[in-house]
């Protein structure tokens, strides 16, 4: 692991919501990929969060955006924990990279996890993998309750989108991009021979599209472990060959599909010996296909960066879906929004509230022994309405946007003499 900044203090004390990270549009799939997180890179990331004190923090790498949502005193707390992690450096993150920050960061996860910022609009993929994500936060112990009543809600706002609006109709993401692209530039595709190299998520969509929409019976399949290729091939009825053959299956196809999980090309122009036309499309990050292939003029190769222009009246119509979907994410962030302001202040109210209950007990008290005729009774329900319209007031007042919270707290524990265990 590198090290690209000094080390952390192991506790930290409060902090704000950060979002950092980086995505398709302003870094490439070269960059991507050198931030491309596994799974093995997460649980690290995670862990050594909680040991510098951490409490809340949730990571997703895909091919198309590398991000981490967490509470920090920095956000360079959450930048220093990627690129230890990853090939990337603070240098390059800080390049093509995003920081945002409490309330944004706040519209930026509903954005991602309701596909609004999708590279292919609409793609509700996403939420799964977010969903994944925070369930492995949970289940570290690092998801506090502000992180997890923001999951629940990017969830529920996902769920209303695809419900209500029709920006995920239409079969439309990165493996029928792929599959529209050799639609288009193969013909008679049916008949040509396809192999898939790669038996990830990608690569098992983009084989059941191609299947679908080219009705092409000439589909072979390869990965380094052959049982997981085997399984694919049987759920679609495909053949399978040993990945000692893949040279010689490289040489009879037409149509060449990589999206394998390796960190390094896998495919290089020593593996090429041709004697007619490929189609390559590489969909892994980070890229699986060595530049060093389009030396052979019979080679056309395309990264899955490529296939974003790939556009129809499907995105088309997504598109329309945006104000509907926007409404939606509007409500449910501002009710977040809302429990997320209250709960900044919501122990120091409930403290002002004992502290004037306590006053009201030994008030009573006092008349009790002092009145001969003392209506205790009456005297309760009075009070307690008096306490009610005070902390109303002052509750009132925290919520005001003009007011400075942290100052107005720290006033009132003063005034009152709230210790801080008590708020």
């Amino acid at each position: 692991m590198k090290n690209n900044g000094t080390q952390l203090n192991s506790v930290m004390t409060e902090g704000n919501f950060y979002a950092i990270g980086l995505n398709y549009k302003k870094a490439d799939a070269e960059t991507r990929g050198h931030f491309s997180i596994s799974e093995t890179a997460k649980k690290n990331i995670l862990l050594q969060a909680k040991e510098e004190g951490i409490s809340s923090l949730s990571v997703i790498s895909t091919c198309n955006r590398t991000e981490l949502y967490g509470v920090a005193q920095h956000p360079f707390q959450l930048i220093k924990l990627l690129c230890e992690h990853t090939q990337g450096t603070v240098e390059e993150f800080e390049k093509v990279a995003y920081v945002h920050k409490s309330k944004a960061a706040v519209s930026h996860l509903f954005k991602v996890g309701t596909g609004l910022d999708s590279q292919i609009l609409g793609d509700f993929e996403i939420i799964c993998q977010l969903r994944n994500g925070f369930r492995q936060s949970k289940k570290l112990g690092l998801m506090d309750p502000f992180l997890e009543r923001l999951a629940n809600a990017v969830i529920q706002a996902s769920k209303r989108i695809k419900n209500e609006t029709e920006i995920s109709t239409g079969a439309t993401s990165v493996s029928f991009a792929a599959v529209q692209y050799i639609m288009a530039r193969v013909p008679y595709v049916s008949e040509k021979n396809i192999l898939l190299f790669g038996t990830g998520k990608i690569g098992r969509n983009t084989c059941e599209n191609l299947i679908k929409h080219t009705k092409n019976e000439h589909i072979t399949v390869i990965n380094r472990t052959k049982i997981k290729a085997e399984k694919i091939a049987g759920k679609f009825n495909l053949i399978v060959k040993d990945y000692a053959d893949i040279q010689s299956e490289i040489a009879h196809s037409d149509v060449l599909v990589v999206a394998t999980g390796a960190q390094q090309p896998t495919i290089s122009k020593e593996l090429l010996f041709l004697k007619k036309p490929l189609l390559i499309l590489d969909l892994s990050i980070p890229k699986n296909v060595s530049e060093d292939v389009t030396k052979n003029e019979l080679v056309t190769l395309v990264h899955l960066d490529n296939l974003a222009s790939v556009t129809d009246k499907t995105l088309e119509h997504r598109a329309s879906q945006i104000p509907r979907a926007e409404v939606i994410i509007r409500e449910i962030e501002t009710e977040f929004n809302l429990w997320a302001e209250n709960r900044k202040f919501a122990p120091t109210i409930k403290a002002l509230k004992a502290k004037l209950a306590e006053i009201k007990s030994g008030e009573i008290d006092f008349q009790r022994k002092k009145i001969a005729d003392f209506n205790e009774s009456q005297a309760e329900i009075i009070s307690n309405r008096i306490i009610q319209k005070i902390t109303t007031h002052f509750a009132n007042h925290l919520k005001d946007d003009a007011v400075s919270t942290p100052a107005s707290i720290e006033l009132i524990k003063q005034v009152f003499q709230l210790s801080s265990s008590e708020s």
